[in-house]
């Protein structure tokens, strides 16, 4: 069993926080020559839990004004559906309704307070390092994320959990079991007690796409760009940043984990694995 969160922390719902987890790329150690297979990027999103309740309200405004659907079939915001404008995204092919849409969703970023982390993995290098010794990559990105997620509650004395979306099977047994590793052995230099000072629930939490989780739309709709920002900014990769993409990026910044003396974002907000 974990240590108990300490009794002087707020436990009240007010003062909690929760991570929404995102996924770019895969974990399997395939087609590593390929830079969409080669790279693994865990995204984070926190809230505090007022934040997230205002968020998720203005979320549902904004798809009942911009995507307007029958409330028995709540609107989904899925990356790949919105730019390839499929379903009923197809509406967006009217240049000024996918205007109307970009201009009001940056802006409702624009005005989330959240905190956001990436961890991106090359499968590449981590498995010319270590070959068959590797650790898994859901390990190390999980073992990242949490550190720099309950490095911030544990410095200003709050508790949360963590939720992703379902995956399959696989990819969800996978996860539970990396962040329970976590949790109950601590990970690289970080003890347990870390993690469990922090962490109000010892399993991570999973919902399926269906559930209509705001945390978990916004994750994705970053998931990508960011990963190809820090890749570009490592020169891991090259090319154009699409217009979009490049606006949603200048907003991250100022939603960056960061050190809180100096201001630092790598190894705070995200990090690259095998350096």
């Amino acid at each position: 069993m974990g240590q108990e969160i300490p009794e002087n922390r707020p436990r009240t719902f007010e003062e909690g926080y929760r991570l929404y987890l995102d996924e770019s790329g895969d974990h399997v150690f395939k087609k590593l020559d390929e830079d969409s297979h080669r790279y693994l990027c865990l995204l984070g999103c926190w809230f505090k839990n007022p934040a997230y309740l205002a968020f998720h309200e203005k979320l549902e405004q904004f798809k009942k004004q911009h995507v307007p659907a029958h409330p028995d079939e709540p609107i989904i915001l899925h990356r790949e559906e919105i730019i390839n404008r499929r379903g009923i995204f197809g509406r967006l092919c009217d240049s000024e309704k996918r205007t109307a849409f970009d201009e009001a969703l940056l802006q409702l970023i624009r005005d989330t307070d959240f905190r956001l982390v990436a961890v991106v993995i090359d499968k590449l290098k981590l498995h010319q390092s270590y070959g068959v010794g590797a650790s898994h990559p859901y390990h190390l990105g999980m073992g990242f994320l949490l550190q720099r997620y309950c490095g911030f509650l544990n410095h200003t004395n709050r508790v949360g959990d963590m939720m992703a979306e379902s995956r399959g099977g696989t990819e969800d047994r996978l996860l539970k079991d990396s962040y329970n590793r976590v949790f109950e052995r601590g990970v690289f230099t970080t003890s347990a007690e870390h993690f469990q000072h922090a962490l109000t629930s010892r399993q991570l939490k999973i919902k399926p796409k269906s559930a209509n989780i705001s945390g978990l739309q916004l994750a994705d709709l970053l998931g990508h760009p960011v990963k190809q920002k820090i890749l570009r900014a490592k020169g891991l990769i090259r090319g154009p940043v699409p217009v979009f993409a490049g606006k949603l990026l200048e907003i991250t910044e100022t939603k960056w984990n960061h050190q809180l003396y100096d201001g630092r974002i790598e190894g705070y907000g995200w990090v690259v694995y095998p350096k």
